[in-house]
């Protein structure tokens, strides 16, 4: 599983686009909880995943976030669109 994660965090890195854990969770075959769990510490290349009702990484202080978390309003809400991109 953590291999796939790994997938799912390097294409957020690429494309810098933020993505609901939702999505991610969905895409992964796994709860966002679970998730959020396995991601682990909070940091910049993880602050992609975001809350589908805020567009917002939970619990994260700016200085936590990646410097290019809002270069676009775009968020992948969709497992699809990762299954789509990725051979999950």
């Amino acid at each position: 599983m953590q291999e796939k994660i790994t997938i799912v965090v390097d294409y957020i890195n690429k494309v810098k686009t933020r993505c609901t854990y939702n999505a991610a969770a969905k895409a992964l075959g796994i709860t966002p909880t679970t998730l959020k769990k396995l991601l682990g510490e909070r940091r910049p290349e993880i602050s992609w995943f975001v809350s589908t009702v805020t567009g917002e990484p939970a619990g994260y202080s700016d200085n936590i976030k990646h410097p290019e978390l809002y270069r676009t309003q775009r968020i992948i809400k969709s497992a699809e669109v990762l299954t789509r991109n990725l051979d999950l």
